[in-house]
């Protein structure tokens, strides 16, 4: 089993929106960087620990725990003109972008940026690394069980 720590802008999906959401499970549409997509091909299965985590908010931080629900699969959004998304490049034949399907787990307490910081056990989370602006990152099963115990 491999955990993740995935950043989702809550103007676009919330834990609220992930919780309401049919079957409680989104895409996680939009990854336009290839490391990340490359997680998502390559290391993310069925059944992995997800934190989901709230960026670009006035309260960043881990606002609940969900699971990888799928396998990768081609984001529609990449052959929609009318998307944010779109890639001009991007052909049904051969797709640029992947996702995954997320199901809820459950919200937590938010552990807000500023208590990860200020936690040196937790220094070694890629979230925290300077310069990372990835939004999917790999969580060690240390990391994991530290911040499971923190929420």
């Amino acid at each position: 089993m491999n955990y993740w720590l995935m950043k989702s802008e809550p103007s676009e999906c919330s834990i609220d929106d992930l919780e309401l959401a049919p079957n409680q499970t989104v895409p996680w549409i939009g990854v336009r960087n290839y490391q990340a997509r490359n997680f998502m091909r390559d290391q993310m299965r069925i059944g992995d620990g997800v934190l989901f985590y709230h960026s670009s908010c006035l309260a960043p931080g881990i606002a609940g725990l969900a699971t990888v629900a799928s396998e990768a699969y081609p984001d529609a959004t990449q052959f929609d003109p009318s998307s944010p998304y779109f890639d001009a490049k991007a052909s049904l034949e051969s797709p640029r972008w992947l996702h995954v399907d997320v199901k809820f787990g459950k919200k937590t307490r938010l552990l807000s940026l500023a208590e990860l910081r200020a936690d040196p056990a937790l220094q070694s989370l890629r979230v925290l690394q300077p310069g990372s602006r990835l939004s999917i990152t790999p969580v060690t099963p240390t990391e994991w069980q530290m911040l499971l115990d923190r929420l």
